[in-house]
């Protein structure tokens, strides 16, 4: 009994491992039959190509409207030459809390001077201190990626409270 037991256990993980083999074997000989055009392009990867020129930022400094809660906001000016390292970030020079007065800049948010834990911080947290992980500038460009979403307030979901 016991030896009949173990060669049906051993049949049941021999399912798996073959049908992935299978599919393994099938995504090969698909791979295989492409062309290289398909793979690589029309332009050999061992040939230079022209790279496509960068897009103009949108510098009008019109802040935008965000897409959704919480999306950090985009940068409405031109960052080229900014110097953000370790040592120096110019965009503390205008968002900082005690220069936003003379810069007439928005003050960076509250919460980039706090901690994990969420106590408060006499400066930035080093981990909101590198801007461009978040906030990016925006460029007049179709998108890669079509977008679907639509707004609650455009479904005609109402406010709590109306009737």
């Amino acid at each position: 009994m016991r030896g009949q037991d173990r060669s049906r256990l051993i049949a049941r993980h021999r399912l798996p491992i073959v049908a992935a083999a299978a599919t393994l074997l099938l995504a090969t000989a698909a791979l295989a039959q492409m062309g290289p055009e398909e793979l690589v392009g029309p332009t050999p990867p061992s040939e230079p190509s022209a790279a496509e020129p960068l897009p103009r930022w949108v510098t009008d400094d019109v802040r935008k409207m965000r897409a959704y809660p919480e999306q950090p906001p985009v940068i409405p000016h031109s960052i080229e030459g900014y110097q953000l390292t370790v040592n120096a970030n110019r965009c503390m020079t205008c968002h900082k809390r005690e220069f936003t007065q003379a810069s007439g800049a928005p003050m960076i948010s509250v919460t980039h001077y706090m901690d994990r834990e969420g106590q408060m911080l006499a400066d930035v947290s080093p981990r909101r201190y590198f801007c461009t992980e978040c906030h990016v500038p925006q460029a007049d460009v179709q998108p890669l990626v079509g977008n679907t979403f639509v707004d609650m307030s455009d479904l005609g979901v109402g406010k709590a409270g109306d009737e």
